[in-house]
């Protein structure tokens, strides 16, 4: 078979879509999709969603990408691209979340600043039983920290590290998580739209390359009831004009050499703590896994190296002084995720938001903070649209969008409990 381009974007429900096109497109090129996408649910309803423009003939929108930024992929004779998406007029597509994290870095440069990310994927592994039900993948020694295959039976970690290699990810770091088959996976530093990139298609990458074992790798944060859950933890910095961390004060970090900026960026995440929810914890089965002792962000808190903390402090100092917000999770969009993380901090930094002490308690059994989150989806949803200065950030058009189909969302898992609700998602994300 002659070379071909997998041409991909990231939706609104964090669905990856895209097209196979002839090699004749490997180059600086564009494919056009059906604009409506954005009004499809994760059960094929076809709704009237803001910006989708169901109701008004369906039109295009065009994804547009660079030669450059065309890469090899896991499959024989295909590469891939990520690209930018813009309406039928030829401007910038405000649904789009790729463009929304662009916007939010353009915020920061315009202050002199680069946004440097990392990520951290937590995921499950599940498996077929011999009645056709997904269950967790069988990992007899599974533990905290596992290697090897005892924690991986089926070595499927080293086929995704092989892979990652051969695509150009810079893997920090698999290990297997607390509750068995959970594993995380991370990847290095690198400039915000690159490292989201890299996690969107590393996250596609795993799924698919799992897929081949038999087994479904799921981000989604609570696909197993009696485990632990699954998040995104979003890890940044930024690099100033002479090429230094901006948030460093010197070699040594921690809460006690903590510059203005690091404050600035804290006091922002805890003003818009409740807002975020609604955008990087995004499903109703997020809020199985965001609650109270759970190190998870749910607590409007902050503090060193604590991981029953929101946003955490790291005690590396000089080029490896960083923050690490916790709350998010894999079903959220990774580019409106970071977005709505850089725009949150950014907001805290411009307006000066009070930060509130440090958190002393153990997050178990007795905490400082007493607001966290909200409870489930349809209070994150109300929290997000009373949050308009976060929404006017983000892109005011693409969170009504998100909010009307989270609304429906609500309404279509109301009834559902158990594998029902789990299956809703498992297969998407």
């Amino acid at each position: 078979m002659k070379e071909r381009l997998r041409a991909l974007y990231c939706d609104h429900l964090s669905i990856m879509r895209g097209k196979y096109l002839p090699q004749t497109k490997i180059g600086d090129g564009s494919t056009r999709f059906c604009r409506s996408t954005f009004g499809v649910h994760y059960d094929r309803d076809l709704l009237n969603a803001p910006g989708a423009m169901t109701y008004e003939g369906l039109p295009d929108m065009e994804l547009v990408w660079r030669h450059d930024d065309i890469r090899d992929s896991w499959h024989a004779d295909t590469r891939i691209v990520l690209g930018d998406l813009y309406d039928d007029h030829g401007a910038p597509l405000p649904l789009c979340p790729r463009g929304a994290l662009k916007r939010s870095v353009e915020a920061w440069k315009a202050r002199g600043l680069s946004p440097k990310v990392g990520i951290e994927l937590e995921a499950f592994a599940l498996q077929a039983d011999e009645k056709g039900r997904l269950v967790p993948y069988d990992t007899p020694g599974g533990v905290v920290y596992g290697t090897g295959p005892y924690a991986d039976p089926l070595r499927i970690n080293d086929r995704i590290w092989a892979v990652a290699d051969e695509m150009g990810f810079a893997l920090d770091m698999i290990t297997a998580e607390f509750d068995s088959p959970q594993f995380e996976y991370t990847l290095t530093f690198d400039d915000a739209v690159k490292a989201v990139d890299d996690i969107v298609l590393f996250r596609l990458m795993a799924r698919e390359v799992a897929l081949e074992y038999g087994i479904v790798l799921t981000f989604m944060p609570k696909p197993v009831a009696e485990a632990g859950g699954s998040g995104m933890h979003i890890n940044f910095s930024f690099v100033d004009e002479t090429g230094g961390n901006a948030l460093s004060s010197g070699p040594r970090g921690g809460p006690d050499h903590m510059n203005d900026l690091a404050r600035g960026c804290l006091g922002g995440l805890l003003h818009h703590h409740k807002g975020l929810a609604g955008l990087i914890a995004p499903t109703a089965n997020s809020y199985m896994r965001l609650q109270p002792g759970s190190l998870s962000g749910y607590w409007r808190n902050w503090g060193g190296d604590h991981r029953n903390v929101t946003t955490r402090i790291s005690s590396e100092g000089g080029a490896k002084a960083r923050l690490e917000h916790r709350m998010a999770d894999a079903c959220s969009n990774p580019y409106t995720a970071v977005a709505a993380v850089l725009h949150a901090a950014r907001l805290g930094v411009e307006h000066g938001h009070d930060l509130p002490p440090i958190e002393t308690g153990d997050g178990f059994e007795n905490t400082d903070a007493k607001e966290g989150t909200a409870i489930d989806l349809k209070g994150a949803i109300a929290d997000l649209e009373r949050d308009t200065e976060l929404s006017e950030a983000v892109g005011a058009e693409l969170v009504a969008n998100h909010v009307f189909m989270k609304r429906k969302e609500v309404a279509k898992t109301r009834d559902l409990e158990g594998d029902a609700l789990r299956d809703f998602y498992v297969y998407f994300v």
